[in-house]
């Protein structure tokens, strides 16, 4: 778990929107189903719910960012390492309840 943080957040794999699961196990000289059952079973999560995640954090980062103002929400998506509007869309209103757009202006 060490290890998958290390690589996760020092050197920001999720921003890779082509990241796997086998590639990632392929980082940490892990198989992939042996990965995939760390996640489930230590963090109960999927692949994807994790990775998202992290991607998450860093677009709400990104988002509040003044240098980023001429960005769109859609651009700093794809920034983080989402690959797809809805699935941002998707995962950003299940996990925070609201729009993209409706954060940003919470936070101001």
């Amino acid at each position: 778990m060490n290890r998958l943080s290390d690589v996760l957040e020092s050197n920001e794999a999720f921003l890779d929107p082509d990241l796997s699961l086998k590639g990632l196990a392929d980082q940490l000289d892990l198989h992939p189903n042996k990965l995939s059952w760390l996640i489930n079973e230590q963090l109960e999560q999927n692949f994807n719910e994790y990775i998202n995640g992290f991607r998450l954090e860093a677009f709400k980062q990104k988002a509040l960012l003044p240098a980023n103002a001429h960005l769109t929400l859609l651009a700093l998506a794809y920034e983080s390492g989402f690959n797809s509007k809805t699935v941002f869309n998707t995962y950003f209103k299940k996990k925070m309840e609201m729009t993209p757009r409706a954060w940003v202006k919470s936070q101001s």
